[in-house]
């Protein structure tokens, strides 16, 4: 296969379906192209089906350079009903999957190999109504636009539009609302909550937590570089080159970098260690983390430029090999100076995985007490 889809499927895919499916009115971001009942599996073999109403959506949202597209994901609900009023709805962003489709947290759920669905559940245990997006590209036609923050946050806020709705969900335009996210994930929470001001502002967001944020992308690059997690270097830009065709990445590969990255582009995150050890200098001729156009967009795609004006509840794993430390702490260092309410919590965790253990049912509950309407300090 090519590094590069030439034709974009999604684009065919949206119109096709606004011919037979939507009127062209409908085509906005948030709205529903279709939502089918679907059942979510804790464990392999559907052996525990999680006893929640869930569905398979698909739902219009908005690239990083401004296009419709379309994303899918999964909605779960609890059977039982929620006393307090609106049931809240969480938009949960997942970590880093891969960039195939069969990666997609809605195959996995329903397949029951999704290890995230452990903290989902906590939400459901609490009543809460929980969207899942797969991002652009991760269960759709077209290249996974990995670790392209704007697209990812798009994609989370959107997610929620759709869940409130989906027919028969019993979900309110008025209910309150929380992110969360880990990794990939907690980029993606950190992207939703400085996007939601301008691009969601109807969402009640009562608070955000992410963890084991790679905010800046070029320094995490950089650590990545020649270590046994540079396949997740690598994924990111051929995700970033799928959200900015004018990276053109394949032009700057030499034969075996474009051989590595082709046969990457479907692989789940489990299959990105055959690149550990790796250089940037293996695949290319040129510097390309320092490229003009690189870091341009890797700038874009930094977090921390704009303060949220909700609640977020940083942690971050003191022993993390993937994303450093100092990268999450400049995070909450930059939302302190901007004004932001923030609590930050750095973990004993020794790795990367415990961090997401460790700090998902402290962030589950800080964000239960927000959509309780408990007011939160921050330690800045």
């Amino acid at each position: 296969m090519t590094l590069r889809v030439r034709v974009s499927m999604s684009v065919i895919l949206l119109l096709i379906m606004s011919l037979t499916t939507t009127p062209a009115s409908a085509a906005t971001p948030g709205n529903v192209v279709s939502a089918q009942p679907t059942t979510v599996y804790l464990l392999p073999g559907q052996l525990l089906q999680v006893p929640v109403n869930a569905w398979h959506l698909l739902y219009n949202s908005t690239s990083a350079t401004g296009a419709l597209n379309a994303v899918s994901g999964t909605l779960l609900v609890p059977k039982s009903g929620y006393p307090l009023g609106a049931r809240p709805i969480i938009g949960y962003a997942v970590g880093s999957h891969g960039l195939g489709d069969q990666c997609a947290p809605s195959v996995s759920m329903s397949q029951g190999r999704e290890a995230e669905l452990a903290l989902v559940s906590l939400f459901l245990l609490h009543g809460f109504a929980v969207a899942v997006t797969d991002y652009e590209g991760l269960g759709t036609p077209g290249q996974h636009t990995y670790m392209a923050g704007i697209s990812q946050g798009h994609a989370v806020l959107d997610s929620i539009r759709a869940a409130m709705r989906v027919p028969g969900a019993g979900l309110s335009t008025r209910a309150p609302v929380a992110v969360m996210g880990y990794s990939q994930g907690g980029a993606s929470a950190g992207w939703a909550a400085q996007l939601q001001p301008s691009y969601a502002p109807e969402l009640r967001l009562k608070g955000v937590a992410a963890g084991g944020v790679p905010a800046d992308l070029h320094a995490v690059a950089t650590h990545l570089d020649g270590g046994e997690n540079f396949g997740l270097a690598a994924a990111a830009g051929v995700g970033l080159d799928a959200a900015y065709p004018e990276l053109d990445l394949e032009a700057d590969l030499n034969d075996r970098g474009r051989a590595l990255l082709a046969d990457a582009a479907d692989d789940c995150v489990g299959d990105l260690d055959r690149l550990a050890g790796l250089r940037f200098s293996d695949l290319s001729p040129i510097d390309l983390l320092n490229q003009p156009k690189w870091l341009t967009r890797l700038g874009e795609n930094r977090l921390g430029a704009v303060a949220p004006r909700v609640p977020m509840f940083l942690y971050h794993g003191k022993g993390d090999e993937i994303i450093p430390l100092a990268v999450g702490s400049a995070l909450r260092s930059e939302y302190c100076r901007a004004g932001a309410n923030v609590r930050w919590t750095a973990l004993p965790a020794p790795d990367h995985v415990t961090g997401a253990i460790e700090g998902g049912p402290l962030a589950i509950e800080w964000l239960a007490l927000r959509i309780l309407g408990v007011p939160a300090s921050g330690n800045c």
